[in-house]
């Protein structure tokens, strides 16, 4: 067992790598950690260093992957990645779905049956406080897309963002949930989490403050370098924030894997996470 596989195995850095495959997104949702909008700088990581690197990533101890952005999916070479990146490790995709029609949509369909999953942004039960945060007819357009998914056997999780779950209100989320089951994801395949007071969200005053101490460390590669989580590599007006900087250099994987392994060292596994977001 390698040192990164002792320390994902103890707890002091999670298990799951991530990529942010892209910065440029088809939406400007009100709380997005990385400004994120339609002409943003793409910062694309190309696809053969994903898959290098979850090469490493398998051979160091790590568990499983993840991809987000902006919006992933804009890159028309995602689907073939996401299936060539579950050949290594299981991996989930982060998207907002708007995009999952006619060609896109049947380009999903190989990944039936893999150990990936897609998951997909629905934060509200109606459509227009939804559709607040997210954009015009994102509701709709969700809710059109998760079953079309399902019905090619594609897996599916919803991840639902607001500004403090523990004042979420009961009534809403159940009627939330009960949106989700309908369309065909399981409780299990739902996660609900706070707002994080970084990004556009900062601008907007929205959401919790998170520090490193707030975040369960998961080692996130970016074209900028490799952060200690994936809401660490966020944009402020226009500019990459590097207070969750862990090293400018992504490859080999073990040199940044080590740097938070360490920088994690003196932290009691989960005690200090707050926020309890991953």
């Amino acid at each position: 067992m390698t040192a990164i596989a002792d320390a994902i195995d103890d707890g002091r850095i999670g298990g799951r790598l991530w990529f942010y495959a892209n910065y440029h997104c088809n939406l400007r949702c009100t709380y997005c950690l990385t400004e994120s909008a339609p002409g943003v700088e793409r910062r694309l990581l190309a696809p053969e260093a994903m898959v290098e690197r979850a090469l490493e990533a398998r051979e160091l101890g790590f568990t499983a992957l993840g991809v987000t952005g902006g919006e992933p999916f804009l890159l028309d070479w995602m689907p073939d990645l996401i299936a060539e990146l579950a050949g290594i490790l299981p991996v989930i995709a982060l998207s907002n779905a708007t995009l999952f029609t006619g060609r896109r949509l049947a380009a999903l369909e190989p990944l039936a049956g893999l150990p990936a999953q897609i998951q997909i942004s629905l934060d509200r039960p109606d459509p227009e406080p939804n559709d607040e945060m997210r954009g015009p007819e994102n509701f709709a357009k969700v809710v059109a897309a998760i079953p079309e998914l399902v019905a090619r056997g594609v897996g599916v999780r919803v991840a639902t963002t607001i500004e403090d779950p523990a004042t979420y209100d009961p009534d809403e989320r159940e009627r939330l949930c009960a949106l989700h089951r309908s369309l065909g994801v399981s409780d299990e395949d739902h996660v609900v989490r706070p707002i994080v007071l970084r990004g556009r969200a900062a601008s907007n005053r929205l959401g919790v403050a998170a520090a490193f101490d707030d975040l369960e460390p998961e080692l996130t590669l970016t074209a900028d370098g490799a952060f200690a989580s994936p809401f660490a590599p966020t944009v402020r007006g226009g500019r990459l924030d590097t207070d969750l900087l862990v090293t400018r250099t992504t490859a080999p994987l073990s040199v940044p894997a080590a740097a938070l392994a360490r920088v994690a060292g003196g932290r009691e596994p989960g005690s200090d996470s707050r926020l309890g977001i991953r």
